[in-house]
This record gives structure tokens, sequence and C-alpha cells, in this order.
């Protein structure tokens, strides 16, 4: 580290709420916080903390995500741990081991941590009868043998879509085992540990996710409820068939993410890109 970026690094954090900042996000580790759960702990105005962030983020001590509508700040342990050596790297004229305390600040250099296959994967919305169970099926197919698919929703179904049923199986998919379950069969000490939870839809009927730990990246690809889906029965299944493209088009660009050179708030980033209507392809 050069000294100008030192200098700016410390610089960043002569500030008491910049302090408590940076001490509430290493509290979350990789998973971070939103701005807006930030700024309530914080009892700071968003305009004033959203000021301190960007200053962080400068200094390459925090760095932030979209997911969803939040943004998600988390710690650089990176930058961190590179201002620290900075300071500490001459201890002792480089015996850092006789530096008592000190030395605690020199762990042996780690690279940051990334994922690596296979991952398992829950894909939520609200009733379970339809996008999510599309997902889980496509997932299935497309990502064999490195992705495990599940699905779940807050208030499921009393069965899957028919319509959705037919165009999967007119695919080539396996819908055999496919069934509306709650999410609470994704929670407990015997359920599947996620790495990635990605939520299907805008709203799950005003209900917060359960907590799935800190382990998984989450992501949200908001997609048109077919439930809502209104005309002839052609139109319909022309409906069908769009949304069935618009998650197998995210799916095949998610199962070929460079997963070992991305660590997780990048993996947040992609998947944000990846949800994002405006930016999907067509």
């Amino acid at each position: 580290m050069e000294s100008s970026d030192a200098a700016a690094g410390f610089s960043a954090l002569s500030q008491e709420t910049r302090l408590n900042l940076m001490r509430l996000l290493a509290t979350k580790g990789a998973s971070g916080m939103a701005a807006g759960e930030l700024a309530s702990q914080l009892g700071q105005l968003p305009s004033t903390l959203s000021f301190h962030l960007a200053a962080l983020e400068q200094s390459g001590l925090v760095q932030s995500t979209r997911q969803g509508r939040n943004i998600i700040y988390a710690v650089r342990f990176a930058g961190l741990r590179a201002l620290f050596s900075f300071l500490t790297e001459t201890c002792c004229g480089g015996r850092p081991d006789l530096c008592g305390d000190l030395a605690r600040l020199l762990p042996e250099d780690q690279p940051e941590v990334h994922m690596t296959p296979a991952f398992n994967v829950l894909f939520l919305c609200t009733h379970n009868s339809a996008r999510s169970l599309m997902a889980e099926a496509i997932l299935g197919q497309v990502g064999k043998g490195k992705f495990n698919a599940y699905s779940a929703g807050s208030e499921p179904a009393p069965e899957p879509m028919p319509e959705m049923l037919t165009k999967l199986r007119a695919l080539g998919h396996d819908v055999e085992r496919l069934r509306c379950k709650s999410w609470d069969e994704s929670t407990g000490p015997d359920a599947p540990r996620m790495d990635f939870v990605i939520t299907l839809c805008d709203v799950l009927q005003g209900q917060q996710c359960p907590d799935f730990g800190d382990k998984p990246v989450t992501g949200a690809w908001p997609l048109p409820d077919p439930a809502k889906f209104t005309g002839s029965a052609v139109e319909r299944a022309t409906m069908i068939n769009e949304l069935y493209g618009m998650i197998r088009r995210r799916l095949e660009i998610f199962v070929n993410l460079p997963y070992a050179s991305l660590d997780r708030m990048a993996l947040k980033k992609r998947l944000d890109e990846i949800g994002d209507s405006a930016r999907a392809p067509a």
C-alpha cells in the first residue's frame, strides 16, 4: 500500500460516526447491512450517513452492492487489513512476532473468500405455484452437477399451476417432484444450508423472509405473476412461454458466473444485475 492510500484510509476513519459505522458493519461480516438499517441503528439521517459511507467506500474500506431495492454495505476486510499492515509492517525491524499484541494485526495472507460449486439455491415467491417451481425445474436441468435447486413460498398454494407444469413437461423437465411448500421447510437444523436465496416477486405478501443465516447470498429477480395473467388460452400460453424464457435466460447467466474469481459482495452485485429487467438479455 502506498503512503497516500494509507493516509486516505486513516483520514476516512478519523471521525466518530465512521468509526461507529465500521464497528457495526464488522459485526455483520460479508453479509453487510442495508443503508436504511445502518441509519436507524446509528441514529443518523440517511443523507448524512450516505456522506460518511461514500468516504469509507472511496478509501477502500467499505464496499456496496444493490440488493433488490436496498443498497447493502459491508466492510472490505482486505482493505482494512492492508491499512493495518501498512502501519505495522516495520514492527520490530520486520519481526512482528516480537511486537506483542500488534502481531495480531498481521495474520497470514489469505485471499478473499470465494464460493465454489456445488451450491444449494432456494427460489422464493408467495404461493410457490409457478415462478419459483419453474426456476427450480430449470436450474435442476441447466445447473445439474453444480447446483441443487429448491423452492418455497410464504403462503403455498394447494397445488402447482397446471399451465406451468404443462409447459415444463413439453420442454422435457422432470416435474414429478415439484410441489407447493412452505419456506418453513427450508429452515431449522435439518434443512439444507442455502448458498443462494433468490426471490422472484416484489413483495412476499408483506412478510419478511425467515432467517436463513448469514451464509446465503441473496438476490431479487422480480418477475410477473402468472396468476394475474388474463386473456384467452392462447394469450395465457404465450405469457407462460415468455415467463419461462425470462427465468431460463437469467439462470443460464447465473450458472456461468466466474465463481472462482468473485467474492460474496461481487456475487450479490452480479445477482442484482441479472435480476434487473432493464439490463437482462433479450
